[in-house]
């Protein structure tokens, strides 16, 4: 009786060995097909002052969370500027974004009556952006993307008859990028149609942004340098900035960025800002 009993006992653990086998390799089968059903993406690394509405060929359900302040010094005044913006993929390529930039202005000593820009949450920011093209060979990537900014009138108006929104802001983008080993390369930009909404009238400006970014081997923190020129009638803007990203985390990661102007008419010195990026 005794030797069935330990027959048996062999034969169970044998059955669930066997069964317990079955179940790890059935889960790594499964694992390996939804590796496989994963769209190719290139990791590119993205500029930190002015960023894309989601990654690159950005896979459903992604999702990214960022908030940043900063300050610039202007000749007359000190501006204190930041935003806060969500962005997701809604599915596979399609990234949305939603912004909220604010910016509040002090006057410097000894400056008289010098006249500055009134406290303001500048306005909304709707986008969308859809990768056509990932090239993992090529390691390229290309995509179509849109921004409408509703831009909102000064804090101390909405308190009278002053309309909540003052205009709008329309601006199509098309974004290429490459990478060289660890060196990132970017450029995006399109025209820019500004609408007023007390007159009617439209505006046609233009942005370019081109930035080079290394990556450090075998991480997420980079060192480079963004290059930011707006095209505003007869006159152009044109603000060089180096930056830092370090990653703290596998999802959280800071950025530090200096701004340097380099158009002559720019009135503004200097600004600097920190980005603080969260992937939930």
């Amino acid at each position: 009786m005794r030797y069935y009993s330990k027959k048996l006992q062999v034969v169970l653990s044998v059955l669930f060995l066997l069964i317990g086998y079955v179940c790890i390799a059935q889960e790594a089968k499964d694992s390996l097909r939804e590796e496989k059903k994963l769209l190719p993406k290139v990791e590119h690394a993205e500029p930190l002052f002015n960023d894309l509405m989601r990654d690159l060929g950005a896979r459903k359900g992604e999702a990214e969370f960022n908030m940043g302040f900063g300050v610039a010094d202007h000749k007359h005044y000190n501006e204190y500027f930041g935003f806060i913006e969500y962005e997701w993929a809604v599915a596979n390529r399609l990234g949305v974004e939603v912004e909220i930039p604010f910016s509040f202005n002090s006057k410097e000593k000894g400056i008289g009556n010098q006249m500055i820009p009134n406290n303001r949450i500048e306005g909304i920011k709707l986008a969308t952006q859809y990768t056509f093209l990932v090239n993992e060979k090529a390691q390229t990537s290309m995509a179509v993307a849109y921004i409408h900014e509703f831009e909102m009138n000064y804090l101390k108006k909405l308190d009278g008859d002053g309309k909540f929104f003052t205009g709008m802001r329309m601006n199509p983008i098309l974004v290429v990028a490459k990478k060289f080993n660890n060196f990132n390369a970017m450029v995006f930009g399109g025209p820019v149609f500004e609408n007023t909404f007390d007159t009617g009238e439209t505006h046609v400006l233009g942005t370019i942004n081109a930035s080079l970014l290394y990556v450090l081997p075998n991480s997420k923190n980079f060192i480079g340098i963004e290059n930011n020129i707006d095209f505003k009638q007869d006159r152009f803007q044109y603000v060089l900035h180096p930056q830092i990203k370090v990653a703290l985390l596998h999802n959280l990661a800071v950025g530090f960025v200096t701004g340097i102007p380099l158009s002559s008419y720019k009135e503004m010195k200097m600004d600097f800002l920190t980005r603080i990026i969260w992937e939930p």
